[in-house]
């Protein structure tokens, strides 16, 4: 299932769970100031340089608050924008643009600033055939949205959740008894069409894999040295993969080690937001 579609499937109630939590009764002050229905206009304006991502998102909080709101803007999820660029305006009741300019702005800056930071960790594995993914380090309630910012920023999905895939980590094989007896006791539980990875910390553990006939091995937290003696150990047997606290000022150690994917979960633990205002509301 692609990313579009849990969207469409998940995000209302995730939207509305963000504006009760900011909007549990009334919002006091709009509700102070503002007397009767007016309609306003207010622009979206970008304060920082960076891969924008989220618009549907930013959309849906008005139109679920007011479903003749209307966003009118000239970019698209992926696009780079620039500091000072406006990207588009809002028009809806003044109550509407007030009460949802929080929500719609806090998904809008945290997508766009994972997407921002996937994009710059991307362009350093370019020409390399390695995929970057995500991993589950994601904020309580905004794993969709924060993973499909990863790959608006060029990167690809890890697991969404512990019903979507076989990864044997650490506590895993000592809780089973060894690599072997996990990886048979998964293949036995499984599906065939299930995929069994596992994670390993070093070499000795790596042949423990192979010999288990695992599908894919992570390599976690091992020094690029080791990671391409482990990938020689594995010699095309399992598709390999490597994690271990790889950021954006790490991550070109591993550019020529040969593996096939780089997890990071300082994609969606560590980006910094892209700040971007709701500026010059006026009566129209």
């Amino acid at each position: 299932m692609n990313n579009d579609i849990i969207l469409k499937l998940n995000a209302d109630d995730l939207i509305m769970q963000a504006l009760k939590e900011d909007m549990p009764n009334e919002d006091i002050t709009t509700n102070a100031i503002i007397k009767e229905p007016v309609m306003g206009e207010v622009k979206l304006i970008c304060k920082q340089s960076g891969i924008i991502a989220g618009l549907g998102i930013f959309e849906r909080v008005f139109t679920l608050l007011d479903e003749n709101s209307v966003f009118k803007c000239n970019i698209k999820d992926g696009d780079k924008v620039e500091y000072g660029q406006v990207l588009g305006s809002v028009t809806a009741d003044i109550k509407v643009l007030l009460s949802g300019e929080r929500t719609a702005l806090n998904f809008l800056q945290r997508m766009s600033g994972i997407a921002t930071y996937t994009r710059e960790m991307v362009c350093l594995l370019e020409n390399t055939g390695i995929k970057l993914v995500d991993t589950r380090k994601t904020t309580p309630g905004m794993r969709i949205f924060e993973k499909y910012a990863v790959t608006v920023g060029g990167g690809y999905n890890h697991r969404f959740n512990l019903s979507d895939g076989i990864l044997l980590k650490d506590n895993h094989i000592s809780a089973a008894g060894g690599i072997a007896k996990a990886v048979q006791m998964a293949k036995n539980y499984a599906s065939f069409v299930r995929k069994i990875e596992v994670e390993v910390e070093n070499l000795d553990m790596v042949k423990e894999a192979v010999n288990a006939r695992a599908d894919i091995i992570m390599l976690d937290n091992m020094t690029p040295e080791m990671m391409k003696e482990a990938v020689k150990l594995i010699g095309g047997r399992a598709e390999t993969e490597c994690s271990g606290n790889v950021t954006k000022e790490s991550i070109e150690l591993l550019r020529d080690v040969g593996i096939d994917y780089i997890s990071s979960g300082a994609l969606t633990h560590s980006s910094p937001i892209l700040d971007l205002s709701l500026k010059e509301l006026h009566r129209i």
